[in-house]
């Protein structure tokens, strides 16, 4: 999954960007609350990390803006601001979860996959939809309780169209959510990855809807009465 992260300490913000990386997500960092404001309006992030003490504009301010204009994202607050009154005016303001630096970093990652599995409607560690199961945490797939191997790529865009399961996702709305700055996109990625998919999980595991995108059934059509 794609996320936002706007942390202006250099340190901090390269070994999160680099770490949560290395859990799967694809990260985008900003280092301004200008900056992180203009990315949350221009971009669908399936969440962001956003420290309050930015330069150029503050955190809260970033996060009332966008709440303002009805951007949903869920919002996790990553700050050095631990006064009980300023966790509160967080919460107030729109963030879905705040916590207090240092964190660790493998809890940040399982607070942001809670987040974005709540927005999505899928309360459950993992996501089942129609025999699959999906794992974020382990990044794992199962399929009828068969362990599948995936790439690091499949596996993403398994993910996204298991949340968005019985909705059309267009190339251009996965491709969004797969690639974070600087990650070269080849014109048919999204193409070949739904190839190797289906080759792996069955060919009615995926549809697609010509001219719009792909969708992920809830059932199969085979196992519809």
């Amino acid at each position: 999954m794609r996320i936002l992260l706007a942390e202006d300490d250099a340190l901090l913000g390269d070994g999160l960007r680099a770490g949560l990386r290395q859990l799967g997500f694809q990260v985008d960092w900003v280092r301004d609350g200008l900056a992180a404001e203009r990315e949350l309006r221009a971009e669908p992030y399936a969440a962001a990390v956003l420290d309050l003490g930015l330069p150029r504009r503050d955190g809260l301010d970033v996060l009332a803006a966008i709440r303002q204009a009805g951007i949903t994202l869920p919002v996790l607050v990553l700050t050095a601001r631990d006064a009980v009154p300023d966790r509160i005016r967080g919460l107030d303001t729109g963030a879905d979860d705040y916590v207090v630096k240092p964190i660790d970093l493998h809890e940040l990652a399982a607070r942001l996959r809670a987040l974005v599995r709540r927005s999505a409607g899928a309360p459950q560690e993992q996501l089942r939809v129609q025999d699959i199961a999906l794992d974020p945490a382990a990044r794992s797939v199962t399929q009828a309780g068969q362990p599948v191997a995936l790439a690091p790529r499949e596996h993403d865009l398994l993910h996204a169209l298991m949340l968005a399961a019985g909705r059309v996702l267009s190339r251009e709305q996965l491709e969004q959510q797969l690639y974070a700055w600087g990650q070269e996109v080849e014109s048919n990625a999204i193409e070949v990855h739904i190839h190797h998919l289906r080759r792996k999980l069955g060919g009615a595991a995926i549809r697609t809807v010509r001219g719009v995108g792909y969708l992920m059934p809830r059932e199969r059509p085979a196992d519809r009465p």
